[in-house]
């Protein structure tokens, strides 16, 4: 019975993800949460990069860096980010419940040096129902573990001094 139940949710998952509309929420230990909608991204600069997949073919994926996002939510970068910034962090979460932390010191180009990528299309299409609406693509890793696909919520967090 569970097997069923579990073929039946795994068939539904992409019109499921094809249904949703694009909607990033950023919210956490932030002044006042933002929701970015597809027309509030498409104000963003747009980026590209090349990114290989699992199955290791590339693909040029379009979209805004997660940096610029994360500005605009008032999260320290650049110059702000020192001290205390430094024991903050993100977690990118999807729509499936998959997480992924990252440190604020290494989301900063100008301090790690690495940019992500928050995609909306890949190959000038958009992302398709299981890796979107919205996915974060990681170009530096050596493997899309951290390339979290139906991306949903980037959640804002400062650790607490002792």
């Amino acid at each position: 019975m569970w097997r069923r139940c579990f073929f039946a949710c795994w068939l539904a998952l992409p019109l499921l993800a094809q249904q949703l509309p694009i909607r990033l929420d950023v919210v956490g230990d932030l002044a006042q949460p933002l929701s970015f909608t597809q027309k509030d991204l498409a104000t963003l600069p747009r980026a590209s990069v090349q990114f290989a997949d699992h199955d290791g073919k590339p693909a040029t994926y379009q979209g805004v860096w997660l940096y610029e996002i994360l500005r605009r939510a008032g999260i320290p970068q650049g110059k702000e980010l020192r001290g205390t910034a430094f024991a903050a962090y993100i977690v990118a979460e999807a729509h499936d419940g998959y997480r992924v932390v990252f440190s604020l010191g290494e989301l900063d180009p100008d301090l790690a040096g690495q940019r992500i990528l928050v995609a909306d299309q890949v190959d000038g299409q958009p992302l398709p129902p299981n890796r979107g609406p919205l996915r974060l693509v990681v170009p530096s890793d050596r493997r899309p573990a951290r390339s979290v696909r139906m991306l949903t919520r980037i959640h804002f967090v400062r650790l607490q001094d002792r």
